[in-house]
């Protein structure tokens, strides 16, 4: 057995496979793209490192996509069958990598959780809860998991700033934005790779409508991550989300043209991002061209593609923008079939969520505004199982108050703006809409 360099033992005798895991680890925290290649020298040193072997499911797990369902299977069966000489950490590991890959998703971060009460400085443990609980819309365990971490660990280990990174975004997610703040910038400090923590420092300016020093977190030359998977294009997101707030529509559509716009490869986050980015514009009348098709174009080969039950959402809006009305009725009867089989916990989600929130989006996109109202308004408070932020989830409600103007309902479009204004007194987008309806 090994020590790997966050002082956890690591099952194997080969030194060359835990150096090459560990610097797998960081890059992996960091978002770069050569953390696979670290995880495929790890097992290259030892085929049969299990911590190298979770860690290579783990990464496919992450793609969001049914096509990697036979590779995963050969990995934790590969797994499974080393598991008898492994540590309890490293068969908590192994269970939790068949747990997810069976789309038991809370069964995962419940072993991931009873890991990290036995070793907190497991950060490929937290890190995947903090993910996981992401699109669970698991907001509370955002914040906790990382705290009781950063309240137990050393300041000085390696990585403990990544701790205090996802520490400030689970303070945002729960509306504490002063803490999440300061922590935020206290990771950056400590490093400034720490995408997640510059990611959460960016969350809390954009829900604070503090738009032009938003601007200025993010002001970077294009290309300045080519290094890193596409968690990127994330972060060029939320900067074509400050421009939007500010109106500089062409910086937004640049933005969207060089950086947020889908390749052929149809990444989900990339999808989730390009789809908001449209309809935010549209909402606000921007031309935005023939846009839609590509996106429209990989939402066609993923029909039946239902991991994360968010990035469904937005795959209907790529239907629906793009005026494919019929493909995207086939989409929700796929949704449907999904939600009626069972078995993972992303279909007991869209039974409940997703479902109902796809047709809403099917009747606006149809310009049946009123039941688009009828399907959005009763669920608008109960959407935090469907997975994303706070930021993400705003488009919903966007297209809820743009519904209700459009069909006449004056006085709830009304108390719906008023409630953004309030709760977001620089928002453009409801102070304009407010003035427009008085």
């Amino acid at each position: 057995m090994q020590t790997d360099a966050l002082g956890l033992i690591v099952t194997t005798r080969a030194p060359a496979a835990v150096a090459a895991y560990d610097t797998a680890l960081m890059a992996y925290l960091e978002y770069r793209l050569a953390a696979q290649a670290h995880v495929k020298a790890a097992l290259g040193a030892d085929p049969q490192f299990l911590m190298g072997l979770c860690f290579r499911g783990y990464m496919l797990m992450q793609l969001g996509t049914v096509e990697i369902a036979d590779k995963v299977a050969g990995v934790v069966a590969a797994a499974k069958a080393l598991a008898g000489d492994a540590t309890a950490r490293e068969a908590g590991h192994v269970a939790a990598l068949e747990h997810w890959a069976a789309g038991r998703v809370g069964d995962a971060c419940r072993l991931w959780e009873e890991i990290l009460i036995e070793a907190p400085g497991d950060l490929l443990a937290l890190r995947l809860h903090h993910f996981m609980s992401f699109w669970q819309g698991r907001r509370a365990a955002l914040r906790d998991l990382p705290a009781a971490a950063a309240g137990r660990l050393d300041p000085a280990m390696p990585g403990y700033g990544f701790v205090l990174g996802m520490l400030a975004f689970g303070l945002e997610e729960c509306g504490d934005y002063a803490e999440a703040e300061r922590y935020g910038r206290h990771a950056v400090e400590l490093n400034r790779e720490d995408l997640w923590a510059v990611h959460a420092v960016a969350h809390v300016l954009e829900m604070q409508c503090r738009h032009e020093e938003g601007t200025q977190w993010l002001d970077q030359p294009f290309g300045t991550w080519d290094d890193r998977n596409p968690f990127k294009d994330h972060l060029w997101w939320h900067a074509a989300l400050f421009s939007l707030e500010l109106g500089d529509f062409d910086r937004v559509l640049d933005i969207y043209d060089r950086e947020v716009r889908v390749d052929e490869t149809g990444f989900y986050l990339d999808v989730q991002n390009a789809a908001s980015m449209l309809m935010r514009l549209e909402l606000l009348g921007v031309d935005i061209g023939g846009r839609w098709e590509a996106l429209a174009d990989i939402a066609e080969q993923r029909k039946d593609d239902h991991v994360l039950p968010f990035t469904d959402a937005h795959f209907m809006l790529a239907f629906t923008g793009a005026g494919r009305i019929a493909s995207a009725r086939t989409y929700l009867d796929s949704l449907k079939r999904f939600a009626a089989a069972g078995g993972a916990d992303a279909a007991g989600v869209t039974a409940s969520l997703t479902v109902p929130l796809a047709e809403g989006l099917l009747a606006y996109g149809e310009g049946a505004c009123g039941k688009a109202v009828d399907r959005l308004l009763p669920m608008r408070h109960e959407m935090a199982p469907l997975g994303g932020s706070h930021a993400q989830q705003d488009v919903f409600q966007q297209i809820l108050i743009d519904a209700a103007i459009r069909d006449g309902r004056t006085e709830l479009a009304r108390s719906l703006l008023a409630e953004r204004a309030v709760l977001r007194p620089r928002s453009r987008w409801a102070h304009d809409r407010l003035a427009a309806l008085a």
